[in-house]
């Protein structure tokens, strides 16, 4: 399996529209079907990854939406959700793959870091930003995943120079990389090695990312 069936977007576009659990048992059993060829394409894509990166696994998310603090209601969500984990604790960061009807996207990076994960990569920015810059300004990183992504604080977060040269990458709670696709493009025979070696190229992020919080901030080792 090197890409994903075209029923996929077929079937989470008539769940869209038939979001209820009556419509949705009678479809189960395709559903089912559905699901079984993408955890093979998962697999594929794990091997295919694991070639030139550490992971240590990966996980599809369940259809069921958790609706109790939900104002939306609907019982299902309308995409596969795939996420990639790296090898711990050496190697830092995920990947996560997004398989939805015109919203399929690759995200790799740091979406929710820890308190003490943040402060760490800030202080490293405060004293690394040009070396950071140089990392993801690389022409296999912008012209593969653009730019760098992310929530950010609107003034300096605390004991921060506001006026640090580097505010502006000091200032992010997120620092995340995202490729959007078509469906045409996720459909391709040659879909999964697109992915491959978008992370491959995405690697002296990551790596830098790992460097960092794998060590405190006299570059000691925490492991």
């Amino acid at each position: 399996m090197n890409s994903i069936n075209p029923k996929v977007f077929q079937f989470f576009s008539s769940l869209k529209e038939n979001n209820t659990r009556d419509w949705f048992e009678k479809q189960k059993p395709h559903f089912k079907e559905l699901e079984t060829e993408v955890k093979e394409f998962c697999v594929q894509l794990f091997n295919q990854i694991s070639v030139h990166d550490s992971l240590e696994g990966w996980k599809l998310m369940r259809i069921y939406r958790d609706v109790r603090f939900s104002k939306n209601k609907t019982p299902y969500k309308t995409n596969f959700g795939i996420a990639f984990r790296r090898a711990q604790p050496n190697n830092r960061g995920s990947y996560y793959l997004h398989i939805s009807p015109e919203d399929s996207f690759l995200a790799c990076g740091f979406w929710a870091p820890e308190p003490k994960d943040l402060l760490r990569i800030r202080q490293e920015l405060a004293v690394s930003g040009d070396e950071f810059r140089e990392i993801i300004s690389q022409k296999s990183v912008k012209n593969t995943w653009g730019e760098l992504t992310g929530d950010e604080l609107k003034s300096a977060p605390r004991a921060f120079d506001k006026d640090h040269p580097d505010i502006d990458l000091i200032r992010k709670k997120q620092f995340l990389f995202m490729i959007h696709f078509n469906n045409s493009e996720v459909e391709n025979s040659a879909f999964s090695e697109r992915i491959s070696s978008a992370v491959q190229d995405i690697r002296p992020f990551v790596d830098f990312m790992s460097d960092v919080l794998t060590t405190d901030s006299n570059g000691e080792s925490l492991i």
